[in-house]
């Protein structure tokens, strides 16, 4: 059996052989060398693992590591892509769930894994590479594998402050890669510009659509993000057409004034996700590229990324709530009420997808899989898992479903429920805010906002009193120098938290 990802490999090799799949600058890497190089690494894998064993990478931000990804895959392995950069008590974390015998890593790498309490073999990949290949091995491999095998685990963050890994199969990925493809309809004369790290749940979009539709992904230089003129100039250098980027990397060039002294050329679509964009930066996108495709998007990593999408058709105003729109094809998402019942038409409740797009759950950790992907509580006749987002929705009237925050966003304050996102998104309407984050610090009965801008602490106070009931009023208002973030985009809440427990803040 040859599982999809394989084979689009196989048909792009014959149709593209000396095409570029993936460049970063530096080198180009065409289909043939993607074939050549996996079948190495595949060869590797499937001479010394079990079958279906994890395989930990770390390596850079370079065309090598999407191939690497692969040619793990092919040896009939599953991957677990390691960031270097994270602190090393959480890579410690990491690779002891992950237990795997083996670790590869690059040269620019090989110091820092060899700092962290790992006892497997430590391998490098210019070694890996010089492994010959065998299609008797990577037969041997595939006949291990079913649709369901896992592809990769990648660890997100977990309540406890232990990291969870999310473990994925191939015909989850498959789903995703159909679905989000169709809506993209890309084709081999598109360039993917990459800006998620290599090793997030984002990147798989760049690493596996231009495998399936024959277009390329250029890993755009990390450092350029912070350089809004160099990082257009190099994503018009490299033909870019289409991003799927983290809600705060589009976000970041508007901020920055990107659009002031140049726009893209060759750009067709946006794709954004994460977390709730701002109009006022989605609105410069529009205003600067008014002929591009802007899409919203929504899903946690245990569905393969995303679950759901959003076509823009008009124009953004400040105030302009987007919805999230309409589930991908191969997905469903229904609306539970807190005890499992179907919530009323019109009403909010806790998104819960379902489908073959779901994770095979957290790795080496049945009780949290239990206990967010569940039995479908309307259905009684059949198996059929859905997972529990812990997001709140609404399905308009129109049929589009509306993203209404986090469960643990819902906050009780002086005898009233606050919706802690409704409080950022009064305030990123308001001139000289350019980033926020509103944070309770329950035992203090305190409403925090944390902010980036010009705008005084003594402004934001009037502007929220001319907007909001009193209750809904932050008390304490701070201004930081930057937004802290995670590698993924996302707020870092926990040093957020940390930061509201100071005392004198």
């Amino acid at each position: 059996m040859v599982l999809p990802i394989f084979k689009w490999l196989r048909e792009a090799v014959l149709k593209y052989p000396d095409k570029t799949v993936f460049a970063d600058g530096i080198r180009n890497l065409s289909f043939r060398e993607l074939d050549s190089i996996t079948k190495s690494v595949g060869s590797f894998t499937a001479g010394r693992m079990i079958p279906q064993s994890p395989v930990a990478v770390m390596t850079g931000r370079h065309v090598l590591t999407p191939a690497c990804y692969i040619g793990v895959a092919r040896g009939g392995c599953f991957y677990a892509p390691m960031d270097a950069e994270m602190p090393a008590a959480r890579l410690n974390q990491i690779l002891s769930v992950i237990d795997a015998s083996v670790m590869i890593v690059d040269e620019e790498h090989k110091e820092k894994a060899e700092s962290l309490d790992y006892n497997g073999e430590i391998v490098m990949l210019d070694d890996v590479l010089k492994t010959e290949g065998s299609d008797e091995l990577l037969e041997k491999a595939s006949e291990t594998l079913t649709e369901l095998s896992p592809l990769y685990v990648i660890f997100t963050s977990g309540s406890t402050g232990a990291p969870k890994g999310v473990i994925t199969s191939h015909d989850s990925l498959r789903c995703y890669i159909e679905a989000v493809s169709d809506v993209l309809g890309l084709d081999e004369s598109d360039v993917l510009g990459s800006q998620s790290p290599l090793d997030y749940i984002a990147a798989i979009r760049d690493i596996y659509l231009p495998i399936m539709t024959g277009a390329a992904t250029f890993i755009i230089p990390k450092n350029e993000f912070a350089m809004p003129d160099q990082l257009f100039g190099t994503m018009n250098k490299n033909k870019v057409t289409t991003i799927c980027w983290s809600t705060a990397g589009v976000e970041l060039p508007a901020k920055l004034g990107a659009f002031k002294n140049g726009r893209l050329e060759y750009l067709k679509r946006v794709l954004f996700s994460g977390s709730v964009i701002s109009s006022k930066y989605l609105r410069i996108w529009q205003q600067n590229q008014p002929d591009v495709m802007f899409i919203n998007q929504y899903g946690p990593t245990e569905a393969t990324a995303s679950c759901t999408y959003y076509v823009i058709r008009d124009e953004v105003m400040d105030d302009t709530v987007l919805p999230i729109g309409i589930p991908y094809r191969h997905y469903g998402v229904m609306l539970l009420t807190d005890d499992n019942k179907a919530v009323p038409d019109g009403e909010t409740g806790e998104i819960c997808v379902k489908g073959p797009c779901l994770a095979l759950g957290y790795y080496k950790n049945p009780e949290k899989t239990a206990e967010s992907f569940i039995q479908n509580p309307l259905i009684d006749s059949y198996r059929e898992l859905i997972y529990k987002t812990g997001d709140l929705g609404r399905f308009s009237e129109d049929g589009l479903l509306q993203f209404m925050g986090r469960k643990d966003r819902q906050i009780k304050h002086m005898g009233h429920r606050i919706e802690l996102d409704e409080i950022e998104g009064t305030a990123m309407q308001m001139d000289g805010v350019a980033d926020c984050c509103s944070m309770y610090l329950k035992e203090k009965q305190l409403l925090y906002l944390f902010y980036v801008g010009e705008a005084s602490a003594r402004d934001i106070t009037l502007y929220f009193r001319s907007q909001l009931p009193p209750f809904m009023v932050p008390r304490r208002i701070r201004q930081l120098d930057e937004m802290p973030h995670l590698a993924n985009g996302k707020k870092d809440m926990q040093t957020l938290k940390s930061m509201m427990q100071q005392k004198g803040v």
